[in-house]
């Protein structure tokens, strides 16, 4: 039997002050990491490139589009996945997104924390696995800059 593969885009969020956009996942069992902060983003639908999918996702999440040419891509993905069982795997896309509107957003999944850069570190221990990997490689990047 083949593991399972599952096709994601996700986004860091970085608002117009600067600070980190979370979600904290709703807490239902039936949703992976529940309780946990992560980014916004979703599953892959049919053939959509993961650029399409980071755009719908985020839209249907914060009910706000943010159009594809704003985000920049900042690690993929082809392996075990951290979120998931040991037996799954994770194929995906991660991005970076700046000067999102804080305010106009209407979040329709989860819980919206705004976060300031320098107090992130507070947070750690409630992150999914997906997300502390990808805010390592952002901070990473950042720091080459």
């Amino acid at each position: 039997m083949q593991n399972p593969i599952r096709e994601i885009a996700a986004a860091i969020l970085i608002d117009t002050n600067g600070r980190l956009l979370r979600q904290r996942r709703d807490d239902k069992p039936d949703i992976l990491q529940p309780g946990r902060v992560g980014m916004f983003g979703g599953h892959r639908e049919g053939d959509e490139s993961f650029i399409d999918c980071v755009v719908r996702e985020v839209a249907e999440e914060i009910s706000c589009r943010v159009p594809a040419e704003r985000f920049q891509h900042l690690l993929s993905l082809d392996g075990p996945d951290p979120d998931g069982s040991s037996e799954g795997c994770v194929k995906g896309e991660l991005f970076i997104a700046y000067d999102i509107p804080t305010e106009e957003l209407t979040i329709t999944e989860g819980e919206l924390l705004v976060v300031d850069p320098d107090d992130f570190s507070k947070l750690r221990s409630e992150l999914t696995p997906l997300t502390a990997i990808a805010l390592d490689a952002f901070r990473e990047k950042d720091q080459l800059q």
